[in-house]
């Protein structure tokens, strides 16, 4: 195999660095929040033709992983869900590696709240603003530009690499674990996640549910005749409030969590309930998210969920005749810890990034616990693969002018070229 010369490979991201900030604007450009994809992909997929690579571009369907370890409950159909895989083959048999993002970003809110239109990326002062410009699109960018890079000095990596462009991270992950199904395997992952250039040592499980409470209509003239379903989840949020506090204790915790303060979050994420002003609300949808710990048994979660929600329920007059309904839905994600691989291919994975950010930093990496979820917990949990999540710096990901640091990129970018070439080995072209 070829030797690694640092200091070339850097100036060669340095030389394409215009070429992917731009490649990051027309992506951003693309408004590929669910179900809307497609023309996102098609981009991707045109650029990863034009560079030579093996194209596999498929619909996932649910029939073909709802029995796989991993999978969740589906939000609507997948008619539009498709993804894009780019393969590049070596010939030197040095390590694999599968370079994974997703593409699908979340809803960009009120409008007016942004300085710019979300799908309008815009560069100020070092930043690109954008939905998706940090999540995790620069991280698409940066693991294409870093393969560019080692092609530019004559060099490839030396173990084959799977470039995966997948849908639905953001709200079931069943993008990734389509990857799986379809037989994609490596000795490794890298995922670029928008974490300020440092290592997720772990990541929390996340659990999506729904909690649908009746009512009692009638004229609000006559309210106390009527039962508000409304208002009847309020107790219900409050014992929740209970647990999720109970969840974060010392005793619950596991290790790497130790010293984070709150880790575990219950999100009311949306409310939905009545027909109008003037009757008692007859019905009411909460859609809720809590975190887990790794190594928290999802059907156990699941389980006290329903029994606090049960027992709230039979504190209230009318909902201990008509208890609520529990509907699971989305994330189903069990909690993953790349620090509790000890396998040899684990340390060697981490060894290599290690050596790759301190070649463009000088400095140390840092490795931190996420209070997030992302895909990593696919190959980590169920395909015995060590993934690394590891991207650039950015800030309002899932809030208002979303946006990147672009120098944070270009070293991203240079440290997962580095990444590759300490891993994978590399081959002259």
């Amino acid at each position: 195999m070829e030797a690694v010369d640092k200091t070339r490979i850097m100036k060669a991201v340095d030389a394409l660095f215009d070429e992917e900030v731009a490649f990051l604007a027309e992506l951003t450009s693309h408004p590929s929040t669910r179900g809307n994809e497609q023309s996102a992909q098609d981009f991707i997929a045109g650029e990863l033709e034009t560079r030579g690579y093996e194209v596999d571009r498929w619909q996932v369907k649910v029939e073909d992983i709802r029995d796989m370890p991993g999978f969740s409950p589906v939000i609507g159909n997948y008619e539009d869900a498709v993804n894009v895989v780019g393969t590049r083959r070596a010939s030197s048999g040095g390590a694999s590696l599968i370079l994974n993002g997703h593409v699908d970003v979340v809803p960009e809110g009120p409008l007016d709240m942004w300085d710019t239109p979300p799908f309008e990326p815009r560069i100020d002062d070092g930043w690109m603003y954008g939905r998706g410009a940090g999540d995790m699109k620069a991280g698409i960018a940066s693991n294409l530009f870093a393969l560019d890079a080692l092609r530019d000095c004559g060099m490839g990596p030396a173990g084959d690499v799977f470039f995966q462009s997948v849908v639905e991270e953001e709200c079931t992950g069943n993008g990734a674990l389509a990857c799986l199904q379809r037989g994609y395997r490596a000795d490794a992952a890298l995922i670029p996640e928008p974490f300020d250039e440092m290592l997720a040592c772990a990541q929390l499980g996340v659990i999506w549910f729904q909690v649908h409470l009746r009512g009692m209509p009638t004229h609000a003239a006559y309210a106390g005749e009527g039962a508000n379903a409304i208002e009847a989840a309020i107790p219900i949020i409050a014992a929740l409030r209970e647990m999720e506090e109970r969840w974060n204790g010392a005793e619950h915790r596991h290790g790497a969590y130790e010293h984070v303060h709150h880790p575990l979050n219950l999100n009311i994420g949306k409310i939905q309930g009545g027909d109008w002003a003037s009757s008692v609300p007859a019905w009411c949808v909460l859609d809720l998210r809590m975190g887990i710990f790794p190594g928290q048994d999802i059907e156990s979660c699941k389980a006290e969920i329903e029994t606090v929600i049960r027992e709230a329920a039979q504190k209230n007059a009318f909902l201990r005749n008509s208890l609520p309904d529990v509907i699971y839905h989305g994330f189903h994600a069990e909690g993953y810890a790349l620090g509790d691989d000890g396998s040899e291919r684990a340390k060697r994975a981490i060894s290599a990034l290690e050596a790759a950010h301190d070649g463009v930093n000088g400095t140390a990496l840092k490795q931190v616990p996420l209070t997030a979820t992302t895909d990593a917990r696919f190959f980590g949990l169920y395909a015995d693969t060590p993934a690394l999540v590891y991207g650039p710096a950015s800030e309002a990901i899932h809030g208002f002018n979303e946006r990147v640091d672009l120098e944070s990129l270009r070293r991203v970018t240079q440290a997962t070229a580095l990444f590759i070439a300490n891993w994978c080995g590399l081959e002259r072209l």
